[in-house]
């Protein structure tokens, strides 16, 4: 991913969190110059070891997975908030723009097995039941509802490099950022909102 060094994100800390909270991602792989994605959860993880991976799993009748044996390179991207910034807010003539926050996960896939799917099913459920008024667990579902996690391919991806971009406006000066803030906040829109948020943390 093509990112100005004004724009990229070497915070671990912040890296992780982002991750964490925005784990519905695209899976990508290509074979044979085809290129495949598929839009699903991939959780985030650190193992004991320090090794950081992703968690996740796509239905049998998703070819997807069928190329992990002949090329197990895999790239998960995630998305954040984003919001259009326009040349009216400067106190000068400029372009308009983009604000976003995005991250490039680069790994190697691995098949699990039956009980290492199984387990990873329960811990994706018990992550998002957690403030359910009546929490599903895993455990509690009837065989008969189980049969259908044969019909799914669960995979590990152990994290082999991490491209983080955040384009928040660190090139405006600090008259125009918060004039950029002001003018997100009235937008009353959720991701516009976001970016303000974003930006306010990162005040000039």
């Amino acid at each position: 991913m093509y990112i100005p060094n004004i724009y990229k994100n070497e915070n671990q800390g912040d890296i992780i969190d982002f991750l964490q909270k925005n784990s519905f991602g695209i899976l990508i792989n290509q074979n044979d110059g085809n290129i495949l994605a598929t839009h699903i959860p991939l959780e985030f993880e650190i193992k004991q070891n320090g090794k950081q991976f992703l968690e996740g799993h796509i239905s049998k009748e998703n070819p997807q997975w069928k190329i992990f044996e002949n090329d197990d390179r895999i790239l998960a991207i995630f998305s954040g908030s984003h919001a259009y910034i326009s040349s009216s807010w400067y106190d000068h003539e400029n372009v308009p723009t983009w604000n976003y926050i995005a991250v490039h996960v680069y790994g190697k896939v691995k098949i699990l097995d039956y009980e290492e799917s199984l387990y990873s099913l329960k811990k994706l459920v018990d992550k998002y039941e957690v403030n359910s008024e009546n929490p599903v667990r895993v455990e509690d579902l009837s065989e008969k509802t189980m049969r259908q996690a044969r019909g799914i391919i669960a995979f590990q991806i152990e994290i082999t490099s991490i491209e983080a971009v955040k384009k928040i406006s660190q090139n405006r000066d600090k008259k125009n950022h918060q004039n950029i803030i002001s003018e997100l906040e009235k937008t009353q829109d959720y991701n516009a909102c976001q970016i303000a948020q974003e930006m306010a943390k990162n005040k000039k």
